[in-house]
């Protein structure tokens, strides 16, 4: 069910990066709901598989990044596993051309049925706005994965790319899916 509404290993982060702010005032709105006005909104779900082990692996994979990393993501974070107020930068791209998006990881789950995670935008970070990747075992054995975001522009070229963004965004909430499912498919 799909909704849009309107390299590396474990570094540490620079400390520069440390001073960033989180750009947006709604924190933990993917948790929470609603999410707020003004924002695009993703919501994406898709099942992954079935059965404990199939939960577990994915939400391992989640929660430690290898996710991201799986489909090309360059990652840099403070901890190997995402706690909250981790910092962490994506970047995507090659050379001159790569965007780096920093961001502070602002909710963790990590319960017996539910794992996963949300990060906020940072200064520096080309959108405003708060991402969340969960896997869930469902009571029927069944295993979801979601990306719940809103986002808004937040530098120049994003805010020129206007309607782009938010198929690009749901273009990447699908590769995440399919290489979940493909990542516990191999165990």
């Amino acid at each position: 069910m799909t909704r849009i509404i309107s390299e590396g290993a474990h570094r540490p982060r620079p400390t520069a990066a440390r001073t960033g702010a989180l750009t947006y005032p709604d924190r933990g709105a993917t948790r929470l709901r609603p999410l707020p006005t003004g924002y695009h909104h993703l919501d994406h779900r898709v099942r992954i598989g079935r059965g404990r082990a199939v939960f577990e692996a994915a939400g391992a994979a989640v929660t430690t990044f290898d996710l991201h990393r799986a489909t090309g993501m360059r990652i840099r974070a403070e901890h190997a596993a995402v706690r909250p107020g981790g910092r962490v930068e994506v970047g995507i791209g090659f050379g001159p051309l790569r965007v780096t998006a920093p961001c502070e990881v602002i909710w963790t789950a990590y319960e017996p049925g539910r794992a996963g995670f949300a990060y906020g935008t940072l200064d520096g970070h080309p959108e405003c706005g708060e991402e969340s990747f969960l896997v869930e075992l469902a009571e029927d054995g069944s295993v979801w994965f979601s990306v719940t975001a809103f986002s808004r522009p937040g530098a120049w070229y994003t805010r020129l790319a206007g309607p782009l963004v938010p198929p690009l965004q749901l273009g990447y909430a699908r590769l995440l899916g399919r290489t979940l499912r493909a990542l516990v498919a191999r165990g």
